[in-house]
């Protein structure tokens, strides 16, 4: 794959998929970690003089739920309000003049498509940017629509792939522009987040000899969503460490009482197919942190309990002898995937489980190959302060998870080879 700093792009026009999907509330963006992760692609590009047009996505529109009557237009316009991509604007000029150490013209366009955008993007200069409105503001985003992606090719002379939490998505500005541009003959990249994320996956496909043993550690809701990659990593793996409240499927699947958990029924033959099929490579929790209630109401009683349950509590993170016994296998690993806490770690109470994985993986450090997938696993490990701690914290949960079970592929990477 070409990258971005093999482009010869003076004067010439490049659209950059990037990921400005930050959390905000009205106009205040609380995190604008992604906008920051964007920075080295775009200051590399206004370097070389480019004219830089910037797409993505913030937030939901329901289009789907309109066409089935199940929303009406003047929700689908208050979710388009709520996620104007034009809140990014100004935080992106700062860290750009930050990175530069110069003033950048950055300019926003409220159209994301249509004579407005195409004046916009003749008007730049060299060194310019252009932030576009909101991709989802239009039905054919998330549809490939093939006249929306040849209407924003026409835009530009080639095309940069960083947004890796959307990489997993064949969409009209990750798939069908990349797509045409290619046919035409002109240069697409990827820029340097996706490099980054590219190589630390990739790793943890194609598993060599020294990276092992290999430990992988799932954790999240649902094991119907994560089948895909618990069969995947399966092959791969020496171990695969499941918490969370998927690891309560598991231990139902293997006879034990699970009081009022979570349960993904759906999952039961499967999870007992799959403990059989791994031969002791499973490794499940001992003890819970279980309580009468996951609201933080008067009364609630927090305690801890064996294998078995009682009727009335439901799990929310793992015992101190299961962290011992996580421990005592992630200590050993020479390569290391997480992806999904151990508990619900955003109450204080139930905490310790996701921390203790944490501070085992930090023991790793310098010694192992550590890949945190993104996702809620990610914001934890922000949260707690273990961030640096990690060979490689990927930006996309959902992305990072379906390279490790597509053996490597995306359709918004694989576009670009």
């Amino acid at each position: 794959m070409l990258t971005v700093r093999d482009l010869q792009v003076s004067g010439k026009k490049v659209l950059v998929r990037v990921d400005f999907n930050v959390p905000h509330k009205g106009e205040v963006i609380s995190d604008d970690n992604r906008i920051r992760a964007a920075i080295p692609t775009i200051a590399e590009l206004l370097n070389k003089g480019a004219r830089v047009v910037l797409m993505s996505h913030l937030g939901k529109v329901d289009w789907k739920k309109l066409k089935k009557g199940e929303k009406t237009q003047e929700e689908i316009d208050a979710q388009m309000k709520k996620n104007d991509l034009g809140i990014a604007k100004e935080t992106l000029k700062a860290r750009l003049e930050e990175a530069l150490g110069r003033k950048v013209n950055v300019a926003f366009s409220k159209e994301n498509r249509g004579q407005e955008l195409k004046a916009a993007v003749d008007a730049l200069g060299d060194g310019d940017v252009l932030l576009v409105q909101n991709t989802r503001y239009q039905a054919g985003e998330e549809k490939c629509d093939p006249e929306l992606s040849k209407e924003w090719a026409s835009l530009v002379d080639a095309f940069v792939m960083d947004a890796f939490g959307s990489a997993h998505r064949a969409h009209a500005s990750t798939y069908g522009v990349p797509e045409i541009l290619k046919a035409e003959g002109k240069q697409v990249a990827i820029g340097y987040l996706v490099e980054k994320e590219v190589n630390a996956l990739s790793r943890c496909v194609e598993v060599k000899k020294e990276d092992r043993p290999y430990v992988a550690i799932l954790g999240g809701l649902k094991v119907t969503d994560k089948i895909q990659v618990i069969d995947t990593l399966l092959k791969k793996c020496d171990y695969i460490i499941i918490g969370g409240a998927m690891s309560y499927t598991f231990r139902k699947a293997m006879g034990a009482e699970i009081g009022d958990s979570f349960l993904d029924e759906s999952a039961l033959d499967y999870a007992r197919k799959c403990l059989e099929e791994a031969h002791g490579r499973i490794i499940l929790p001992v003890d819970s942190v279980v309580t009468n209630s996951f609201e933080p109401v008067e009364g609630r009683i927090v305690k801890l309990a064996g294998e078995s349950i009682e009727p009335g509590f439901q799990g929310v993170d793992i015992g101190p002898k299961s962290a011992e016994l996580f421990k005592g296998i992630i200590e050993k690993a020479k390569m290391v995937f997480w992806n999904g806490p151990m508990g619900v770690f955003e109450q204080e109470e139930f905490q310790a489980g996701t921390k203790a994985v944490c501070e085992a993986i930090r023991d790793l450090s310098g010694k192992a190959f550590t890949v945190c997938g993104g996702g809620d696993s990610a914001s934890a490990v922000k949260q707690f302060g273990y961030k640096a701690d990690f060979s490689h914290v990927s930006t996309g949960g959902g992305a990072s998870l379906e390279m490790i079970q597509n053996d490597g592929h995306l359709p918004g990477i694989d576009i670009i080879r």
